[in-house]
């Protein structure tokens, strides 16, 4: 994801973002380019997972169920349970996949350039209708798949460390509080979230 320099300038007006940037630099978040199928189905797979364990299945799992690629719709709803289990997947996250694949067999799960027609908050109510799709995998979506420039996630811990640890404060910023004062971001709230990741990461590692 590519911001404008202004992206920057519009952030620094906030004490708490200037703060960052001045100890980060010039971040820059960049996206991917996969389809909703294929990001969400993978969303699944790594749910609870390190990044390791969820690799391992992944490549389980196109293996098994679609002959190196991953499975089509129409593949993980013929799959049998036998099957889905025997690549690692679990009893819920299989319902979860079956969901996704229903969802774009019948044209419910929009494709990436419909998705471009599309506001944010439309997409969340959209997918999250999916089981196993909370707001929060449609947050990252929208963040790393999309490019959309404006998302906070709130409810994300690391994103709430994160502002905790550059104001210094004893307690965890509530999401809804966090929600209000990320408006002074704007439209820019995506890099914001950024910022606040790697000021978590950094509390961690001290």
């Amino acid at each position: 994801m590519t911001y404008p320099m202004k992206s920057h300038d519009h952030l620094a007006q906030d004490p708490v973002m200037a703060e960052l940037i001045e100890r980060f630099g010039k971040l820059r978040l960049s996206s991917g380019s996969s389809e909703p199928y294929e990001a969400l189905s993978e969303a699944v797979i790594y749910q609870q997972l390190n990044g390791k364990a969820a690799s391992t299945i992944l490549g389980r799992y196109m293996e098994q169920l679609g002959g190196g690629g991953l499975p089509t719709p129409k593949q993980v709803l013929n799959a049998s349970d036998e099957a889905l289990r025997a690549a690692g997947i679990s009893r819920n996250k299989a319902a979860a996949l079956r969901d996704i694949a229903r969802h774009a067999q019948d044209g419910r799960l929009p494709t990436r350039a419909e998705c471009a027609k599309l506001s944010d908050e439309a997409l969340i109510e959209r997918l999250t209708d999916i089981r196993g799709i909370g707001r929060w995998t449609v947050e990252m979506f929208l963040m790393f798949n999309l490019g959309r420039p404006d998302i906070l996630p709130v409810d994300d811990l690391g994103v709430r460390k994160g502002y905790q640890a550059v104001k210094a404060a004893s307690e965890l910023p509530a999401p809804k509080a966090l929600a209000e004062t990320g408006r002074r971001w704007s439209p820019y709230r995506s890099l914001a979230a950024l910022y606040l990741w790697r000021a978590a990461d950094m509390t961690s590692e001290a």
